[in-house]
């Protein structure tokens, strides 16, 4: 579809209809018009459109699965993003979606499990006991570290979507049609990445009432996050019932239950396994070492294998072709062939 792709190119390189409009010397209310399909452009505007976008013209004719209807989550109402920087963040998950959904179509919809209900679960007062029913929700043990969630929630039908963004975006939900996603921001450390989605499935599964604002629908979902990803029984046999302070051995916990320093710190203070005092002392050595913005992973990232898997099993099978394959996963047509025949 010309004209959702279009507007996808536009954001990515993060014009507005009026900048575009300039660099190819037509009226913003042009590329308005090319953009709800109202107009078509000639081959000449679309030679001009394509090169200053930085692409060819064959990637306008992608196909879009009209069919598909999505539903995105709300941005934060104090986030710094701007107007064309959300868009295209929206856009860009449209797009991802689309072509994963693409291999789904030719496969059949029996390859993705049935994903579970949104909005069906009821919120408590404790935190504890809502971080444990989630973990319920989804199959994982009550207790003790959770593995790669990207691929425990892929394999129970929530689709995950990570690229590079703006640094000021880390995560958004939605729906596509039935079925919900988590899109997250790979610029992130793998830690923090894990407690985005998290995060997202917090506001994702439970049931939230009108009377809680924004803040404090942010502030029990990360609590709740908090002691999903890093349970009471676990804390305090990890790191003791008391604490003097925040030391270098809980680095080794925080690595276990794939967290971050910052959040392990803050589960030890709401535990009360350390004092308020001795959190706050550890929160002033963190931002003196630039850990507030920039704390060091200290775990592997967790990839989404799933689309591609998907695309290979259709190639292997004949489904599709190497090409189309390629197209599908936006690589070189090299690297689905070797991968094809290594895996024949």
């Amino acid at each position: 579809m010309f004209s959702k792709n279009l507007k996808y190119y536009r954001l990515r390189n993060n014009l507005s209809m009026k900048e575009l409009a300039n660099r190819i010397g037509v009226t913003s209310m042009a590329i308005s018009n090319y953009e709800k399909g109202i107009r078509t452009p000639d081959m000449q505007i679309l030679r001009n459109l394509a090169d200053a976008l930085h692409v060819n013209i064959m990637d306008f004719m992608s196909v879009r699965n009209k069919e598909l209807k999505f539903q995105h989550g709300e941005f934060r109402k104090n986030s710094s993003l701007g107007k064309i920087k959300q868009e295209y963040i929206r856009e860009s998950i449209e797009e991802y979606f689309n072509r994963f959904l693409s291999i789904i179509s030719i496969l059949g919809e029996a390859v993705l499990p049935k994903a579970p209900r949104c909005h069906a679960m009821q919120l408590s007062e404790d935190d504890e006991v809502n971080a444990k029913s989630l973990r319920s929700y989804l199959n994982i043990a009550p207790e003790g570290p959770v593995g790669n969630l990207v691929d425990i929630l892929e394999n129970y039908g929530i689709l995950i979507f990570a690229d590079e963004f703006d640094h000021d975006f880390s995560g958004i939900n939605g729906m596509i049609n039935s079925r919900p996603y988590i899109a997250i921001n790979k610029c992130m450390t793998p830690e923090r990445q894990r407690f985005t989605i998290v995060h997202e499935l917090v506001h994702m599964f439970f049931i939230w009432s009108n009377d809680l604002n924004e803040s404090a629908c942010d502030s029990k979902s990360n609590a709740i996050a908090g002691a999903f990803l890093f349970p009471r029984n676990d804390a305090i046999r990890e790191l003791g019932i008391r604490r003097t302070g925040i030391y270098r051995d809980m680095v080794l916990s925080a690595q276990e239950f794939g967290i971050s320093m910052l959040c392990l710190a803050y589960r030890a203070k709401e535990l009360k396994i350390v004092t308020e005092a001795a959190y706050k002392d550890f929160m002033m050595q963190a931002s003196r070492a630039g850990w507030r913005k920039n704390e060091p992973p200290r775990i592997e990232p967790e990839e989404s294998t799933l689309f591609k898997q998907l695309v290979y099993r259709a190639v292997a099978e004949g489904e599709i072709s190497v090409q189309k394959g390629a197209e599908l996963l936006q690589v070189p047509y090299a690297e689905v062939e070797e991968a094809v025949c290594n895996e024949g």
